[in-house]
């Protein structure tokens, strides 16, 4: 008896839907995200708002543009500095990565001292063999 064949499109549509999309991905550093304060307001907590955008918190800053109607939206896009376009989604992702390439500007990475692990004997010896 002949064997009954599988729909290529059935298996297609399986294969399509195993595989992950870029949005769900992420990529990791290993870094811990912490930063130092550049600037007094910082160091007091203290927002006043003179900045172009209003905060430097990214999370504050999504919310406010989610809360903007088109209009709105675009006319921040032009008082920040970009051509406003008529796609609302691709306007909100340039103008968060631009918010995240200001902000970033203020913070610089925390340092942090790397710790002197003491040396042992026969590392010393082995190093020593080089002089």
């Amino acid at each position: 008896m002949a064997q009954k064949k599988k729909s290529t499109k059935k298996v297609a549509a399986k294969a399509k839907n195993k595989q992950k999309t870029m949005e769900s991905l992420s990529q990791t550093h290993g870094k811990e995200e912490k930063f130092e304060p550049t600037t007094l307001e910082q160091v007091w907590g203290e927002e006043t708002g003179l900045t172009k955008y209003g905060t430097t918190d990214v999370n504050d800053y999504i919310r406010k543009l989610d809360e903007m109607n088109k209009s709105d939206l675009q006319a921040h896009a032009h008082y920040v500095g970009f051509v406003p376009v008529d796609d609302r989604v691709s306007l909100t992702k340039k103008l968060i990565t631009e918010f995240k390439k200001y902000v970033s500007g203020f913070q610089k990475p925390s340092t942090q001292p790397i710790p002197n692990s003491p040396v042992t004997d026969e590392v010393n010896k082995i190093l020593s063999e080089g002089r």
